[in-house]
């Protein structure tokens, strides 16, 4: 793991023996979620010494059906995200849809998000690395875990060495993914920290309906495995109540079973960092 990247990132809130997290919403809805979440798991992660960074798109773009909701507007959005970070004292992270967004949203957050679908488009990518924000890239669902080595050199070769890579999940066939575990160890060599997206990666996208399904009971199987392999992060969405979520309710883990995950999560951590 580049230690010395996450140290400088988390700064005094590092916790080098412990993973670090991502979580929240997976869409800005209102200020009440937000900062309900936030304030939430910030309480969680304090107490486990968990370093910790909210996550929430600012907009979706890669909806299924033209009546998703997508947002509360850019702006609206952003200035929410940035009174999390104002109020809280915490980094943000966000999604990023195209390379004329890129400066727009890194204004407001300290990571920019590259989505799994996009992960191979060369502006969005060039154009993140110029902010000068940290990047996390999520590995595409249809590439393996070795060709994303060639995100890590574009945004490398582009001046930014602040890159963390994300794996959720792999398509494995038309309505499901599968986490090749394998994966971790193969990115964490390409020397950047790798995260492993626990809610994403039980996706069940393309459902007849049109709206993606999930299966969240897993959400602790797949977090314990990716620790076990030692995956540095976790990333997990969640929600205060996800059966009325405007985004990806169906994968989502509820809110007030967020502390107890994330307390076996560090014991098992702890048993791991002794192995």
């Amino acid at each position: 793991m580049n230690n010395s990247f996450l140290s400088n990132f988390f700064g005094d809130r590092y916790n080098a023996d412990n993973f670090f997290l991502m979580a929240g919403p997976c869409v800005v809805e209102n200020e009440e979620v937000v900062m309900k979440t936030a304030e939430k798991v910030i309480g969680i992660c304090q107490k486990l010494n968990i370093s910790y960074v909210f996550k929430a798109s600012y907009r979706k773009a890669n909806r299924t059906r033209l009546d998703s909701f997508t947002g509360i507007g850019d702006e609206k959005a952003l200035k929410l995200l940035a009174k999390v970070k104002s109020n809280f004292n915490v980094p943000i992270v966000t999604d990023i849809h195209d390379a004329v967004e890129a400066a727009m949203a890194a204004e407001y957050v300290d990571v920019l998000q590259i989505p799994a679908f996009l992960c191979r488009q060369t502006d969005i990518l060039v154009a993140a690395a110029a902010t000068g924000k940290v990047v996390n890239v999520k590995k595409g669902q249809f590439l393996s875990p070795e060709a994303m080595q060639f995100a890590v050199d574009k945004l490398k070769q582009s001046g930014n060495n602040n890159i963390v890579l994300t794996d959720r999940g792999t398509t494995f066939g038309y309505h499901d993914l599968i986490v090749d575990y394998r994966g971790i160890p193969t990115m964490k060599a390409m020397g950047v920290p790798v995260v492993l997206d626990c809610t994403h990666s039980l996706q069940q996208p393309n459902q007849t309906s049109g709206v993606t399904g999930g299966n969240p009971a897993m959400i602790e199987t797949i977090a314990r495995a990716g620790i076990a392999v030692g995956a540095d992060g976790l990333f997990i969405e969640t929600h205060p109540d996800p059966a009325v979520a405007k985004s990806d309710g169906a994968n989502m883990l509820r809110l007030d079973l967020l502390e107890g995950l994330l307390e076996k999560l560090t014991r098992l951590k702890q048993v791991v960092n002794t192995l």
